[in-house]
């Protein structure tokens, strides 16, 4: 993997630049669409590619691992051949759903032993196993093997559990180290800074993350209920310590204004179900603010979606008629929303790249964060 940071913010930490891989080159700050068992809820890898433009999307080991099975993508040729993607693809190591699965897992320091959610089956994560199972998957970033510590959580426990991940993280990077990309294209590891919302935790564990020296390095165990301010502080200490010469990513994160703060701290990557779990459920992301479609005031509003033109999709619909789908429960409703929602994300991202570029970074997040977060 090469990073090169093509633009600096003179104002604060956000940089513009490229992530090179096999499969082809990322601009960043970027948004990786979620795409959790290979299928980015109701959006074609056509749509993906040619109306929004990911240049990169995300799957999860754990559900991948539960179905279709890794015998199945391995006989496919991985995950890339299996769902006819052929730019790059990240991988989840399964550490946040495992966690989820507070009352059917149990940790302990040989990894993680869980029931599936699909039929109550027991099965084993450890360090080791998912590095195989990712290598199995293709994806060109995989991830360290961690736990995610709940909010709100004891100091104790935070302290113990980024130990743990900190010891997982070794016998990852060992494991990684002893084997070797399937199908012909590289893999990276991105170890993961845990540490809960405690300062000196996340400062230890972003100096034992840094020390590895990966391809990139990402920040876990936030955006799970922690209030907002929290999260940026806690992004601030660690970006202070992780690598500038590589790329950050802020895992599941989070809203357009909770990024474009982030950005500024110094994250390159982003990733979360917002915009087609929102979309789903009428909630549309615009310039102006956020759109409850659902609410009667739309219901003769034939204005575009998205007056501002940031998205084709939300030129080509009105708002009447998008509310009409939604509430009649077409599917066509869901699909038109969650493509929107996804383009704004992938336009956002572009314009805060361009920004950064041209030097207006910090003034234009000063002027668009109030509207991204009022509620029309």
């Amino acid at each position: 993997m090469f990073f090169k940071v093509t633009a600096n913010d003179r104002f604060s930490r956000a940089r513009a630049g490229i992530i090179s891989t096999g499969r082809g080159s990322i601009q960043t700050p970027v948004f990786m669409p979620v795409g959790t068992a290979g299928s980015v809820k109701g959006v074609s890898r056509y749509e993906l590619e040619d109306r929004i433009r990911a240049g990169i999307i995300l799957a999860n080991t754990y559900h991948l691992y539960l179905r279709p099975g890794i015998d199945t993508i391995s006989r496919a040729g991985g995950l890339h051949k299996f769902i006819g993607w052929e730019k790059p693809l990240l991988t989840d190591s399964g550490g946040y759903q495992v966690f989820s699965l507070a009352e059917n897992r149990k940790l302990s320091e040989e990894g993680a032993d869980f029931r599936s959610h699909i039929d109550g089956s027991r099965h084993k994560f450890s360090p080791e196993n998912v590095i195989d199972i990712q290598r199995a998957i293709g994806a060109d970033i995989i991830m360290a093997f961690d736990e995610c510590t709940p909010w709100p959580c004891e100091y104790n426990y935070a302290r113990e559990s980024a130990g743990l991940t900190g010891r997982w993280l070794a016998r990852c990077w060992k494991r990684f180290l002893e084997t070797e990309a399937l199908y012909g294209k590289e893999q990276f590891l991105f170890p993961i800074v845990q540490g809960s919302i405690y300062k000196d935790l996340r400062i230890r564990s972003a100096e034992l993350i840094g020390s590895f020296e990966a391809a990139g390095n990402a920040i876990g165990g936030l955006s799970v209920g922690e209030p907002a301010e929290i999260m940026y502080e806690m992004v601030d200490e660690v970006n202070r310590i992780l690598p500038e010469s590589k790329p950050r990513y802020l895992m599941g994160v989070g809203t357009p204004a909770n990024m474009l703060e982030c950005i500024s701290l110094g994250v390159d990557m982003f990733d979360c179900v917002m915009p087609t779990r929102n979309g789903r459920n009428g909630s549309l992301f615009t310039l102006e603010g956020i759109i409850n479609i659902k609410n009667l005031k739309w219901k003769n509003d034939f204005s575009p979606i998205d007056p501002a033109g940031t998205t084709n999709t939300g030129t080509q619909y009105s708002r009447a008629y998008l509310r009409h789908l939604i509430v009649s429960g077409e599917m066509l409703g869901s699909v038109i929303a969650s493509i929107h929602n996804l383009e704004f994300y992938t336009w956002l991202m572009n314009k805060a790249g361009k920004e950064i570029s041209q030097g207006n970074f910090s003034a234009w997040k000063k002027s668009v964060v109030p509207g991204l977060n009022r509620k029309l």
